[in-house]
């Protein structure tokens, strides 16, 4: 880096600069960096060797200059403070916890890095640094490990166990086979034991668990910051308990009874959690309780080789200050409440324990203006001139204008581009104006004055020092604003949802020929010597069937519409088939109906668009943003559509805040441009008003005209608005279901785009068909009702999945939480600090006044207004303004907020009695905040001591689970499976779906329609084959249930040998080597799949004795009478296998295939026999159609 390092070698102050550092302990003041020079700054110092810490003010700042700095040093990491107001949550998100341990384990493995952080993140106490690099544990190939040691090791490194490792910080055993997910690591490990040595390690991918590479040797470091050994436990709960005891001895006195229960109460759940299950997170709220020795940040980097860079001191320090007055103040409110312990008011250093120990070491503090700060013992002042470059705004003329004059005074310059390419023509361009420009890639050569270099590399925005002649130039700077770049996702091979349904023992089950029952897991049954898996099921009036697992196929999980328990059929009673006649009928003419809705969608022409205009191109070039990949497909996929005559339905499922709104915006523009109109739906006035103001801003500087019909308007506004519309003077029209009227007349509608498409009713969408039957549509939503999804699953319209979150959207951490006062009070009083805003979802109407009035109690200084749906429509509409105009601090309101209120500025939400909300509600709700670059809160909470219902708490595990981006698809999905799929066409289905089950449902309606449309279905027949060999997986072999039946699914769709031999390396691969018994399972299911579609029914075969007394495999092929098979052919095979194969010809016609004993000595051989005849039936009996 010689090219940035060597000209400030000559700047006034910078020698001193290196001097001072050398020699003094103490704060060097550095005034005039301006913020683009600093990263510079800090990496010239001491050329760029030793420890760094930067220590700024804000996590924004602190990221911004993560991405700077990057550009100098790779090895550069960010630590992000604890946030210890909200330690006490029942569930924290893993993301800040995984990236402290990021940046500890750079600081414990590379010789030199830089840390960044925020002020607040040095006060936090931490375990010494022995400590944590004692807890990270080294595993090699060859290594003799204990396996349960292993996992108690495990646990207390702060480890999940799970039946299979998805996420972070989890980790599975499966016989000799561990894996574990660390924090650290991209991909989770994989190692197999053969006994107690380690025979492999391997990375594998967590979605699909195979693996990808295999590896020598792994560290594990720990998934939580505190590692305790078992004596320490002890110790640390033991003085917990005692203070506890202390503490509500002193309540008592008080006569404070529910404190005194409640600090007691914590005390006891913390004892039984750490000492019975060995669970530590959380305990670092209690670290001083556990370690003797707690020290800072600063102390994991020694003295002598580090470097303390301070970035605007004053806000630095006032950063800490506030941290700490808002810790004590909300402690000691805690603490009064028993929510807390007296030692717990210890977990902060002061920041003035801080600043002592700044002072000590050498430290350099960057400013833009000398201001006084008492606080730092400042031994030397050095000043320095930098500023920062003109804007170019893309004008190449003034660039070179400047350059010439820089190197007219003997500049040295750098231009730099975030793409090689770019950089290189930019290096020709500026030759061509005959400049002495180059392009390199080698920065450690010096530059000589008047030269001018482009490279590849990221800095926001340029500077120069004016004193010594430097120049670094960015292209931000050219080119304005840079496009956000995207990152690089890895695409997941197969299918999205493959197994969503786990079945759990005690669920609902439906079998296609026998109805619903209960499945009560798998048994292992013996008949005439040979062992198979079977599955039983209970049903009405305690009877009991056992099917074999290979007939997976015909049993699904019940996925009703509702909660209710369905009611049990009875083995061998009628009720069932009527059911399924009855519901046959009933899909046959839904059938009927998709059908010619699909017909005449995809027979009637729609109007085909041109090619893209030079305008679109332009007009797609001002999206201030980086498109995604996902954005990128969906936009082509959409524009295809349109440029096609078939008519357009395509559904785009993205996440909220991903950028569905763009692609409509670029599809209304495309059919603008070919004289149609378009029509945008959306459900809410507000959000009308907001994709209003949207499409007004992007298309401000194209001729489009775009008008609004929704609530805001008067009626005379209205009025001209449809007289415009009707002679086609208005090319965009937005509106709530008022566009639904009859009055509204398009003069030419093209297009029609629906927002949120989960809002409108059944009633709206009956007049939406009306609208729509020759007609584009485009519908945007971020969790589909299950029946769109349904249908977009079923193929009747196209579907495009966003699933990539824009760059710089930060996940958002959510807790889950009992209702707890001193929580509320400090969630939002730590949004109003930041001046953001809150948004307080409380569902009850009759109720809602008293909650607002109780949380204007709690924090009296913030503007509290409340809002649900039955006030009037012109109070609820200025209320909702002010809301989004900041005059209101906290929002209580019922949910309809949840449709798409898009206010960047609300960043927490709370979610009083969150276990009463769907799951997609939610969702939605909490996509409300974190919509710009701020980290964003969401506090679901739930009654104290109120035992949730199993549904809920399965709501509110997914949503956790789910805090990532991109999972509204899958919220949708597991949606479709707590609740069901409502009816595709209209609400008179629904009773049906619930009587025979979602998938079942599904089937039936894919086969209706595909009688209608002609297609041929599949033998309406089962194939049951039943041979003397053993055949099932052994429970020694793979463990979880759930697993289990996952893999008999996808055994029993086998349908050639390739699949075979992947299904066999993947099992080999998670639960080590296929035994025998599960080979031959995986043979039979492959016979089976050839064997229906040659059109048999059973398979039966073993060992029989014929009169000689010689041992023969006998194997008898029963014939579906209806099956296609070539007569002539049939004969012509018999002669030719001269009496080994017989037919039998009666009302069930059959093969008969006889070997001896000594040509298949065993059953695999047997089984391979089997299939290579199979082969054989396939080539030469099967009429070719």
């Amino acid at each position: 880096m010689r090219a940035f390092t060597e000209p400030l070698t000559q700047l006034q102050g910078y020698e001193e600069l290196e001097q001072a550092v050398q020699k003094t302990e103490g704060v060097i003041l550095v005034s005039g960096c301006i913020d683009a020079v600093k990263p510079h700054i800090v990496y010239s110092v001491h050329n760029g060797s030793g420890n760094r810490i930067i220590v700024t003010f804000h996590e924004q700042k602190a990221k911004e200059l993560l991405e700077e700095y990057r550009f100098f040093d790779k090895n550069v990491a960010y630590y992000p403070a604890k946030d210890i107001l909200f330690y006490q949550s029942d569930i924290r998100g893993n993301v800040l916890t995984s990236e402290r341990i990021n940046a500890l384990k750079m600081m414990a493995e590379e010789k030199e890095c830089t840390i960044i952080t925020t002020f607040d993140g040095l006060m936090n106490p931490m375990p010494a640094p022995e400590k944590f690099i004692q807890a990270v544990k080294k595993i090699s190939v060859g290594d003799t490990v204990e396996l349960n040691g292993l996992t108690r090791h495990l646990v207390e490194l702060g480890y999940e166990k799970n039946y299979q490792a998805e996420t972070m910080g989890e980790f599975s055993v499966r016989g000799g086979i561990i894996d574990i997910f660390p924090l650290t690591e991209e991909t989770p490990f994989r190692i197999e034991l053969w006994g107690d040595e380690i025979d492999s390690i391997r990375s594998f991918d967590p979605e699909s668990q195979r693996s990808i590479e295999n590896l020598e040797e792994i560290y594990i470091y720990p998934a939580c910051e505190l590692v305790l050994t078992e004596e320490e436990r002890r110790n640390g709960v033991a003085k917990i308990q005692k203070e506890a005891e202390k503490a509500a001895e002193k309540f008592r006195k008080e006569m404070k009874t529910e404190e005194a229960y409640r600090i007691k109460s914590m005390a006891d759940q913390i004892a039984e959690e750490t000492m019975e299950y060995g669970i530590t997170a959380g305990l670092d709220a209690y670290l001083s309780y556990f370690c003797e020795e707690r020290v800072s940040l600063l102390d994991y980097l020694k003295k002598e080789d580090s470097i303390v860079f301070l970035d605007e001191t004053v806000r630095t320090i006032e950063r800490g200050q506030s941290t700490e007055t808002e810790f004590s103040e909300s402690m000691k409110q805690r603490l009064e409440k028993g929510y807390i312990l007296p030692g717990q008011m210890r977990e902060l250093f002061s920041y003035k324990e801080i600043l002592a120990q700044i002072n000590q070491r050498r430290c350099v503090a960057m400013v833009a203006l000398d201001m006084k700060c008492n606080q730092l013992n400042i031994k030397d002042r050095i000043a320095i001139e930098s500023r920062t470059v003109n804007p170019y705004n893309n004008s190449f003329e003034l660039l070179v204008k400047d350059l010439k004059r820089y190197k007219k005074n003997g500049y040295r310059m750098i231009l730099l581009s975030s793409s090689r390419t770019r950089a290189k023509r930019l290096a020709e361009d500026l030759m061509n104006e005959e400049l002495p420009a180059f392009y390199s890639e080698d920065f450690d050569r010096v530059l000589s004055p008047g030269e001018i270099m482009t490279g590849y590399g990221k800095v926001k925005k340029g500077y120069e020092y004016p004193a010594v002649k430097f120049v670094v130039i960015s292209e931000s700077d050219i080119f304005g604003s840079e496009k956000k770049k995207k990152k690089r996702h890895r695409m997941y091979e197969g299918e999205k949802i493959a197994s969503f349904t786990d079945l759990n023992i005690g669920d609902y089950v439906v079998h296609e020929n026998h109805g619903l029952g209960i499945y009560r897991g798998i048994e292992k049954i013996e008949v005439d010597k040979t062992v198979k898996d079977y599955i039983k099921i209970e049903y009405a009036g305690g009877g009991n069937l056992y099917i074999l697992a290979t007939q997976l196929e015909l049993i699904q999980k019940y996925a009703g519409a509702d909660a209710k328990k369905p009611k049990l059929n009875k083995l061998g009673g009628q009720e069932w088939n009527k059911t399924k006649t009855k519901v046959r009928g009933a899909v046959k003419e839904i059938a009927g109906d998709l059908v010619r809705l699909y017909a005449v969608r995809q027979s009637e022409r729609g109007f085909a668009y041109g090619p893209d205009t030079v305008w679109q191109r332009e007009f797609e070039e001002m999206f201030p943003f980086e498109e995604t990949e996902d954005q990128d497909l969906a936009i082509e996929a959409t524009k295809k559509d349109m440029e096609s005559t078939k008519i357009m339905d395509r559904l785009i499922c993205g996440d909220v805040g991903y950028g569905k709104t763009e692609i409509a915006i670029r599809a209304a523009f495309k059919a603008v441009q070919d004289g149609k109109q378009v029509a945008f739906l959306v459900p809410t006035t507000i959000l009308a008003q907001q994709h209003y103001n949207n499409f007004v801003q992007r298309m401000k500087d194209f001729p489009v005209n775009i008008d609004l019909l929704c609530r805001f308007r008067s009626a005379g506004e209205q009025k001209k608005t449809l007289e415009k519309l009707k002679k086609g003077q208005v090319d965009i029209i937005i509106g709530t279901h008022r566009l639904l009227s009859k009055d509204v007349v398009f003069k030419d509608l093209g297009l029609l785009m629906i927002d949120e498409e989960q809002r409108f009713g059944v009633t709206h969408k009956e007049k939406i068909k009306k609208l729509k039957n020759n007609v584009d549509v485009l519908t945007l939503s971020a969790t589909p009702i299950p029946r769109t999804l349904h249908m977009s699953l079923a193929g009747i319209r196209d579907m495009s999945v966003l699933e990539e979150p824009p760059v710089d959207r930060v996940p958002i951490q959510t807790f889950v939480t009992e209702h707890n006062d001193e929580m509320i009070r400090e969630a939002i009083t730590r949004e109003l600090a930041r001046n953001g805003q809150v948004y307080y979802v409380y569902n009850r109407v009759r109720s809602i006044d008293e909650a607002a009035a109780h949380i204007q109690e709690l924090v009296p200084d913030a503007n509290v207004a409340y809002a649900h749906g039955q006030m009037a429509k012109r109070e609820l509409e200025k209320i909702m303004c002010d809301f989004v105009n900041g005059e209101i601090d906290v929002l209580v309101s019922t949910t309809i907020i949840e449709t798409g209120m898009d206010i960047s500025n609300c960043n927490t939400m709370i979610i009083e009695d969150a276990d009463r909300f769907g799951l997609s509600q939610l969702y939605q709700l909490r996509g409300r905040v974190g919509r710009s670059s701020r980290t964003a809160y969401a506090f679901l909470l739930y009654r104290r001591d109120k035992v949730l219902t199993e549904v809920a708490e399965k709501r509110l595990s997914v949503i956790r689970e789910f805090a990532d981006f991109g999972s509204g698809f899958k919220i949708a999905m597991k949606d479709l499976e707590i609740r069901g799929a409502g009816n595709v066409l209209g609400n008179s289905q629904h009773g049906h779906m619930a009587a025979v089950g979602y998938d079942l449902y599904c089937k039936m309606l894919n086969q209706a329609v595909n009688n209608l449309k002609g297609i041929k279905n599949e033998y309406e027949f089962e194939t049951t084959i039943d041979v003397d060999v053993d055949a099932y997986i052994p429970a020694t072999y793979i463990k979880s249930e759930y697993q289990k039946l996952d893999i008999y699914k996808r055994i029993a769709a086998l349908e050639n040998m390739d699949e075979l031999s992947d299904m066999k390396d993947e099992l080999s691969d998670r639960y080590g080597s296929v035994p025998s018994c599960a080979d031959n399972l995986l043979m039979i299911a492959l016979i089976k799949s050839k064997a229906h579609k040659l059109g048999m029914i059973e398979i039966k075969g073993g060992v029989a004795h014929q009169e000689s007394g010689t041992a023969v495999w006998r194997t008898v092929m029963t014939v579906y009478p209806k099956a296609e098979l070539d007569p002539d052919a049939i004969k012509k095979l018999l002669d030719e296998y001269g009496g080994a194969i017989q037919m039998r010809v009666d009302a069930n016609p059959a093969f008969i295939w006889t070997v001896t004993k000594k040509k298949f000595t065993n059953a695999k051989e047997y089984l391979k026999g089997l299939n290579a005849l199979m082969d054989v039936f396939i080539e030469r009996l099967m009429v070719k159609s």
